[in-house]
């Protein structure tokens, strides 16, 4: 794609800058054309050869109906999101090198909602910062605003974020139901455990035992549904 003097592109993992001109260098004895950018955030100044700037990810910023797209992304929570610190901070630092706009809020959002939860890292926060001010330098062309009301429209989509939790183990399940039979004490204050201890207990009636064991079913009922194995 060919870009003129002027024009507002994205270069990845600097975010918006703008086209300053063509320029043919030197370069390891080869004379070739030069796009000058200069990023929008800090003002520096970028060299790219024209003939490789596709294949480095220049390209122009979203459209304002692809926004709504990006809107839908920072919206919709990723419970694949990968626990250990590692490989979550190596899985968000090739998306934000792809330089693809979903892929950097999809970046934002994770870390966003995980800073909800607990403090990020040194190092996650600093990447978050980045991929902000990324993403804020690139909706702020599309929807023709500055960076402040940019950053307004960023907070309020993240806002949207529903944070689901993820549903839990089969082991989570019956554990909490072992420990739910094992503490549970009946309205007359009978106990699983008062069988073993308690020989007069141990001989209450039948009828007895028949009603405590009605008062448990439904709840029986509802681990067995929910897929834990009572004992």
């Amino acid at each position: 794609m060919k870009f003129k003097k002027g024009d507002t592109v994205i270069y990845p993992q600097h975010g918006a800058c703008v086209v300053k001109g063509t320029k043919k260098m030197e370069a390891f004895g080869e004379k070739r054309d030069y796009l000058i950018l200069e990023t929008v955030i800090n003002e520096m100044t970028l060299k790219v050869p024209v003939d490789k700037a596709d294949e480095v990810g220049v390209r122009p910023p979203v459209s304002p109906d692809e926004l709504e797209d990006l809107v839908s992304v920072l919206a919709k929570p990723d419970p694949r999101v990968p626990s250990n610190w590692s490989r979550r901070f190596k899985n968000h630092q090739e998306k934000l090198k792809s330089g693809d706009v979903y892929q950097v809020a999809e970046v934002v959002r994770n870390l966003a909602a995980r800073n909800r939860d607990a403090a990020l890292s040194a190092a996650e926060r600093t990447m978050y910062e980045r991929a902000r001010v990324n993403l804020i330098s690139e909706i702020s062309p599309a929807l023709k605003v500055s960076a402040e009301d940019a950053e307004v429209y960023l907070d309020e989509a993240l806002a949207m974020t529903v944070v689901v939790a993820p549903p839990p183990s089969a082991a989570y399940l019956r554990d909490a139901a072992k420990s739910f039979k094992a503490n549970t004490c009946s309205e007359d204050g009978w106990h699983p455990r008062h069988e073993q201890s308690d020989p007069q207990i141990r001989h209450r009636s039948k009828k007895r035992e028949r009603a405590a064991l009605a008062e448990r079913r439904p709840l029986d009922r509802a681990y067995r549904f929910l897929g834990a194995e009572l004992l």
